[in-house]
């Protein structure tokens, strides 16, 4: 996660600064990668890469640099929610689904706002280490996860019933992992 994405301040200037700084894997030229690892993009844009010296980057090798960025959440025309981007066939739906009922409604994304606002760096940080290991059962404040996930799959739900395109029912799977923690 990166901890910068938590500040009130936060924009898009400081995950560019961020992005700028993340090593680079490649640059991509006459159908060939080109090893630049370690290099960082701010360099490129100096043209200060000794493997292309004196090249500047086109906004393809931009475009190519954010696709091997891995944080959580991955900014590109779109944000890109990593942490679940894999799984079963029936549940392919449910994640947009699910960001779209939190995000794409002000209702309730300022219910996640105040929801997490006073979250802190290490309660964040316990959540990321945890979750994975022991789910919906992991303790948090006055409860349990499954608790905030509940909470949460209703805002979603919310969020989608009022944009009023009856897409809810792709929640169903997120549903039942909810309720049985499977």
């Amino acid at each position: 996660m990166l901890p910068f994405v938590f500040d009130d301040t936060f924009g898009f200037e400081q995950y560019v600064d961020y992005a700028l700084d993340v090593p680079m894997y490649f640059v991509y030229r006459n159908k060939t990668y080109i090893d630049c690892t370690g290099m960082s993009f701010r360099d490129f844009m100096a043209g200060k890469l000794p493997q292309v010296p004196g090249e500047l980057p086109t906004l393809n090798d931009w475009e190519n640099h954010l696709t091997t960025i891995f944080p959580e959440v991955r900014l590109k025309r779109y944000m890109e929610m990593r942490g679940a981007d894999g799984g079963p066939w029936r549940r392919l739906c449910a994640l947009p689904a699910f960001w779209v009922g939190l995000l794409y409604d002000d209702e309730s994304l300022q219910s996640i706002i105040d929801m997490t606002s006073d979250w802190t760096k290490e309660e964040r940080e316990m959540l990321r280490r945890k979750v994975p290991v022991t789910g919906l059962k992991t303790p948090f404040r006055d409860g349990y996860v499954r608790d905030l996930a509940e909470d949460v799959l209703q805002l979603a739900k919310n969020g989608l019933e009022r944009r009023g395109y009856k897409e809810v029912g792709f929640l169903r799977e997120v549903d039942e992992v909810v309720r049985t923690g499977d």
